[in-house]
């Protein structure tokens, strides 16, 4: 065998081991960061829900979920050990206001220096009064609509029966 021909398998087995090389750390860290719980830390579980741990045992993690409700979860069950500021913001909701982060407007008019009202209308547009209307091709309802036209029962009738005679005599194709 060739050297050529072995390299496929040799490229495979090589990335195989860096895949699994790859998981066992990202396991290992998992066990390190869930070995750091103490009661009092926040936590976020796999599903998303937030709670302090109240109790360590070997496999499992008594957790408080809100006042007074307690859950037991598997120790693989907790996604994320929080830290302390980070838990109580998320508890309680409010965002951080960082000094040194530049603040974006809500508008581009505190870019550009503009101090126009909001009651007023800017350069270039219309400001539309109560009385405008808006033309949208459809008639109002105080317009009558054209009334379509009236069939006679006599151009029905010829409508239906002329099918009919066709067939009859066969049309012109028949002959």
């Amino acid at each position: 065998m060739s050297i050529v021909t072995l390299l496929p398998f040799i490229v495979l087995i090589g990335a195989m081991f860096l895949m699994t090389r790859s998981a066992k750390k990202k396991q290992q860290q998992a066990v390190e960061m869930r070995n750091q719980m103490q009661p009092g830390t926040g936590v976020r579980t796999i599903g998303g829900m937030y709670a302090t741990v109240k109790e360590i045992h070997d496999d499992t993690v008594l957790l408080e979920v809100a006042p007074g409700v307690h859950a037991i979860y598997a120790k693989n069950a907790i996604g994320a050990v929080l830290p302390d500021d980070e838990y109580n913001r998320i508890l309680d909701g409010a965002d951080p206001v960082h000094t040194d982060e530049p603040v974006v407007p809500d508008d581009a008019s505190s870019l550009t220096g503009d101090t126009a009202d909001a009651d007023e209308p800017a350069a270039g547009s219309a400001k539309l009064q109560k009385s405008d209307k808006i033309d949208l091709g459809k008639t109002g309802a105080d317009e009558p609509a054209e009334p379509a036209e009236a069939k006679t029962a006599e151009d029905a009738k010829d409508t239906k029966d002329a099918p009919k005679a066709e067939k009859k005599d066969g049309g012109a194709d028949a002959k």
